[in-house]
Parts: C-alpha cells; structure tokens; sequence
C-alpha cells in the first residue's frame, strides 16, 4: 500500500491505496462516490468516464498509479442537488435517463464537450457520445438535453 493524493470533485484527499488498483474501484469502495460505474472494465462502453486534468479518462482502466496527484471530476462534481449543472438540470427537465446506468460517464464526458463548444450541433454530440453504451435505447433524448443544456448556457 502507498499514501496518494488527489483532488476528487475539488477535494483534497490521501488514500493508502495498491497504485496497481484502478481508479474506479478506488472512486466506489474507498471514496464512496456512486456516479463511476462499473459497465466492461475494458473501456468498450463509457459509464465509468471521468475528468482527470480536464482530459476524459476511463477509470476502470485508470491505475491510482496514473491518477496520483491529479485533478478528477465525476458528475457529483459537477452540480448540487440544489444547484444542478445546466446538463443534469437538462436531462431531468426532459426526462433523458430510463435506468440512468450510463448516464455519469455521458454527462462527465458531455461536459468536456460543452466546456470546449459551447455551441455544438446535434453531429458534435453524436460523435461526442460514440464511445458511450446506452443499453435503454434513450441516446435521442439524451442528446436533446445536452443541447437544451447548451442553449442555457
């Protein structure tokens, strides 16, 4: 085991953590944050997305090695529940998630998108999302929010 430290979500935290150990197991069993899942573990479907450094990384194959000293935004970091992000205040307004199982990788990864364009077009988001898995089915409804939540900003 050796002490790591990161800014998770804009807080300062030492784990003693394995740094062979992935991010994601890290971020759900030691930190507690429910948002990363666990969908593949082989980078094939987005739901475990986060920031590190602005940079959107998959944090089932993401070692603490890796991660050490580096700036990580899941989407508890994006908003509160009184004061939701512009894209999680989207996706409810339109009720853009069915089970909401891959909507944290997609909302972490669609803010990356927003804080590049902040005016995308229906293509960017598309492409934007390519990598993401929504087993429901509800991707067009899920792009109406990202760009509804564009709009607002």
């Amino acid at each position: 085991m050796t002490q790591l430290e990161l800014i998770i979500n804009q807080t300062s935290v030492t784990l003693d953590v394995d740094p062979a150990t992935s991010l994601l197991d890290v971020l759900r069993n030691e930190v507690g944050l429910a948002s990363p899942r666990f969908g593949c573990g082989k980078e094939q479907c987005g739901a475990c997305c986060v920031k590190i450094d602005n940079k959107l990384v998959y944090a089932c194959t993401h070692s603490m090695a890796e991660a050490a000293g580096q700036s990580i935004t899941t989407v508890e970091g994006l908003g509160t529940p009184e004061n939701p992000h512009p894209l999680q205040q989207a996706v409810m307004d339109l009720n853009a998630g069915q089970c909401g199982f891959c909507l944290s990788g997609i909302l972490v990864t669609a803010s990356k998108l927003l804080d590049e364009n902040p005016a995308p077009s229906r293509s960017d988001v598309m492409t934007a999302l390519d990598d993401h898995l929504c087993r429901c089915g509800a991707h067009n409804r899920i792009i109406d929010a990202i760009l509804r939540a564009a709009d607002k900003r």
